[in-house]
C-alpha cells in the first residue's frame, strides 16, 4: 500500500516537473519571440534614421554646392565690372546712337569678351541686340533678334508712361555699386530690375527711387 502511495507520489512529481518545465519553455518562447520583435524594431528604427541621415547630408551637399555656384558666379561678375572701362548708362546711350529706339535692358557679357549686349526696341516693335565694347564704348555689331519681337512689344506697353528709362535707371543703381546687368521686371507692378557687384535692385519707373530686391 505504501508502495503504492510512493509510485503516485514520484508519478505526480514527475507531471508536475514536467508541466513546470514545459511553463518554462513556453515562457521562454514567448521571451525569444518578444526579444526578436524587439531586434527587429530597433534594425527598422537604425534604418529610417541612416536614410533620413542620408537624405540631410545628400540635401546639404546640394545647398554647399549652390553656394558656391552663387559665390563663383559673384567672383566672375566683380572680375567682369573691374575690367569694364564703359558704363551701363553709357553703353545704353553709345546702343541708342547706333540704334535708335528704346532701351529695355543692357547685359555685361560674362564670357570674357567684354562688351555689353544691349536690347533696343524699335518703334515698328522689333527687337535689336548691340554689342559695344566694355573698353571703349564703340559699337561691336548689331543684329536683329526675330525671337523676341512679341516679349518686345509687351516691353514697350509696360513702359508707356514711364519717366525713368533705362539708362536712368542705370545711372541710380549705380550708387548701390558696379552695374553689370539692367532689365524691365514686368511681374507684377513694372520696375527696372537692376544687378550691381552689391546686390538686386528696384528702380521704379515714375520716381526713379532705388530699392533691394527682396524677391531673390
Amino acid at each position: 500500500m505504501k508502495r503504492n502511495i510512493v509510485i503516485a507520489t514520484v508519478a505526480a512529481a514527475a507531471l508536475i516537473g514536467g508541466g513546470t518545465v514545459a511553463a518554462y519553455a513556453a515562457a521562454g518562447d514567448d521571451d525569444g519571440a518578444a526579444t526578436q520583435r524587439q531586434s527587429s524594431v530597433r534594425i527598422s528604427d537604425d534604418r529610417d534614421d541612416s536614410a533620413d541621415d542620408s537624405a540631410e547630408d545628400r540635401a546639404d551637399d546640394r545647398d554647399d554646392k549652390r553656394d558656391d555656384n552663387r559665390d563663383d558666379d559673384s567672383v566672375e561678375v566683380r572680375s567682369d565690372a573691374a575690367g569694364a572701362k564703359v558704363t551701363a548708362a553709357d553703353a545704353i546711350a553709345a546702343a541708342l546712337k547706333h540704334t535708335p529706339g528704346t532701351s529695355v535692358g543692357a547685359d555685361l557679357d560674362d564670357d570674357g569678351s567684354r562688351a555689353w549686349e544691349v536690347n533696343v526696341v524699335k518703334g515698328d516693335g522689333t527687337e535689336h541686340d548691340v554689342r559695344v565694347s566694355a573698353s571703349d564704348g564703340k559699337v561691336l555689331g548689331a543684329h536683329r533678334d526675330d525671337d523676341d519681337d512679341d516679349d518686345a512689344r509687351e516691353d514697350l506697353a509696360a513702359l508707356k508712361g514711364a519717366d525713368v528709362d533705362a539708362r536712368e535707371a542705370a545711372v541710380a543703381a549705380a550708387a548701390k555699386g558696379t552695374v553689370t546687368d539692367v532689365d524691365l521686371d514686368d511681374d507684377g507692378p513694372a520696375a527696372w530690375s537692376v544687378e550691381t557687384t552689391k546686390g538686386e535692385w528696384k528702380v521704379d519707373l515714375g520716381t526713379g527711387k532705388v530699392t533691394q530686391d527682396l524677391d531673390d
